[in-house]
Parts: C-alpha cells; structure tokens; sequence
C-alpha cells in the first residue's frame, strides 16, 4: 500500500477569499469553489492540493508561542528563489511580515486570516 499527501486543509472564517490570496500567492488554479470549500492544485499536478473550509470560529495562532495562548497547529512552508522580493510581492497580496524572524533565509508572515506561513531559500 502506498500513502500519499493529497492535500492540506486550512480552516478559515471565509474559503473564497483565503484561497484566491494563495492562488495568487503560488500561481495555483482554482479545482472547486463553493461558499464553504475551496479547492486549489498547481498548474501542472492534481496532487497535492491546498484547500479550504469553513471555519466559523477561527481564532488566529499566536506567534511567536507563548504558553496559554492559541497555539499554531501547523503551517506552510513555501520555497522562494528571492526571499525579499516574494515578502513584498505577499504583502502586497495581503500578507503581513512577522516582527519576529527566528533564523535567516526564512521570514515568517500572516495570510489575510491570520495563519503563519513562511517563506524560506533553498538551504534554509
């Protein structure tokens, strides 16, 4: 038996408009779209995909973690050839830049939800 990653799954107060910020942010297509479920997969590839659910209640991570707060679950981890050029082109899609940067060649941001996503060079 072989498993294989199909997709990641974010939960977010609004799919639509959380998946077209990471369609334009990796240059995705879009597979499926409803009011509660989004589905996106690279230009080239069914699998993985990145999708997303609604989530009514979300509450945003804390970052950097400090104990008795919301705690991150899991982020993306996105390889970039140009760490500040992608950090720009980000922000200007929605992104913010963390104050804290834990290392260098990464930079920790926030989707316009609030989910922590980094950025990072090869090698990093």
């Amino acid at each position: 038996m072989t498993t294989t990653l199909g997709a990641f799954v974010i939960g977010t107060p609004d799919p639509p408009a959380l998946a077209d910020f990471y369609r334009a942010l990796l240059d995705w297509v879009e597979v499926e779209r409803e009011p509660q479920w989004v589905r996106l997969r690279a230009q080239e590839e069914e699998r993985p995909g990145l999708s997303f659910q609604l989530e009514s209640d979300h509450t945003a991570p804390v970052w950097p973690p400090r104990p008795g707060t919301q705690q991150m679950q899991a982020h993306l981890d996105l390889q970039v050839d140009d760490l500040e050029s992608e950090v720009e082109r980000a922000c200007a899609l929605g992104a913010t830049l963390e104050e804290h940067q834990p290392q260098e060649g990464v930079r920790v941001l926030r989707d316009p939800h609030g989910h922590v996503f980094c950025l990072f060079l090869p090698g990093s």
